[in-house]
């Protein structure tokens, strides 16, 4: 079974509730403040598509909202009619102990939760500072009480649901927002979301994605595949890759691929096939073909991107000669998508 067959299958019936374990929140996020330790600072951050009473987005925040210098904490959640959950639900005691509890309300409303200020009095701003309220509709980011909190919000972080991950980064794009949100790497050749990264618009984050998720039933639920994707400036993506000559991979290379078949064109293409990322030769000026996997090193001072081709067809660029062609065929074998790079 392909490794991330879980994620496409949580893709295809829409079951989203995946929530992303604080270890992997802090490693991402920590990378961009190793970058500049002012990057959240006096900043308004909304965690939407979240559930804040098992999130550990709102944890991480909510705990680090002085350490970080945050001026306020948004997070709201879906209600639970809107959820295709196949779970017994019960309120949680936080809400059906808080004054604010409302039997009719629980199951048909989202939850937003704000922090900004010590409201209990020990010297401190953290999660137990949390005010609570429901809102007035069901907690689709995309409502106009959604969008709302989305033009009041710096940056915008969170687990998207996987079904709605195109409509969710174009409501982010639409009010220009600064985001670092989880993804399916595939996501990567979407033509409403390749032309952002070939413009160095949106790039990827510095950690590899999450590996492992929790469900709503506490079951610890493994994701190949998945990737931050960001407009957050860090570190990574300004270190080169270090490379070989084209020569020296063919003499060198650990890859066997490349040491028995050297750098071969693709057959309707006029690019070479790259398999590997290491195996990139630095004395290539032309067309090259990449996986995907190119983009977590991707450095925009070192290379330029050009295209994203397929299987089937060419996704921007397509002429009536090439289109519905096996783009990435080498000598009548298929490769899988191909980024098209060349080194600057």
């Amino acid at each position: 079974m392909p490794k991330n067959s879980s994620l496409r299958k949580a893709a295809k019936v829409k079951n989203d509730e995946f929530y992303t374990q604080y270890a992997d929140i802090q490693r991402e996020v920590n990378a961009y403040l190793e970058y500049n330790p002012d990057v959240f600072r006096n900043k308004t951050i909304l965690l939407p598509c979240d559930d804040p009473e098992w999130s550990n987005f709102t944890l991480f925040f909510a705990q680090n909202f002085k350490n970080f210098g945050l001026k306020k904490l948004i997070s709201t959640s879906y209600a639970v009619e809107s959820k295709q959950l196949e779970i017994d639900y019960q309120p949680t005691n936080f809400e059906k102990y808080s004054s604010n509890f409302d039997e009719t309300k629980t199951r048909c409303r989202g939850k937003i939760f704000t922090l900004d200020k010590d409201i209990n009095g020990d010297g401190k701003v953290d999660f137990k500072d949390l005010k609570w309220q429901y809102l007035e509709d069901d907690g689709d980011f995309n409502s106009d009480e959604g969008k709302k909190l989305r033009d009041e919000a710096d940056i915008i972080i969170t687990n998207p649901p996987f079904s709605l991950f195109r409509e969710f980064l174009k409501w982010i794009m639409e009010a220009k927002k600064q985001f670092l949100i989880l993804g399916n790497m595939n996501a990567i050749t979407y033509k409403e979301i390749f032309p952002y990264l070939k413009d160095n618009i949106i790039w990827l984050g510095v950690v590899n994605g999450a590996k492992e998720y929790i469900t709503p039933t506490g079951e610890h639920k493994k994701m190949g595949n998945t990737c931050w994707f960001t407009n957050i400036d860090h570190g990574r993506r300004h270190t080169p890759l270090s490379l070989m000559s084209m020569e020296d991979n063919i003499k060198y290379s650990k890859h066997k691929e490349i040491k028995e078949k050297g750098y071969q064109k693709y057959d309707f293409y006029d690019a070479i096939e790259v398999p590997y990322t290491d195996a990139i030769p630095n004395d290539y000026n032309d067309l090259m073909g990449v996986p995907n996997s190119f983009l977590n090193k991707y450095c925009p001072e070192q290379f330029q991107i050009i295209d994203a081709i397929g299987r089937y067809s060419q996704l921007y660029g397509a002429t009536e000669e090439t289109q519905g062609k096996y783009l990435t065929m080498v000598n009548g074998i298929h490769k899988f998508v191909r980024i098209v790079i060349k080194r600057k």
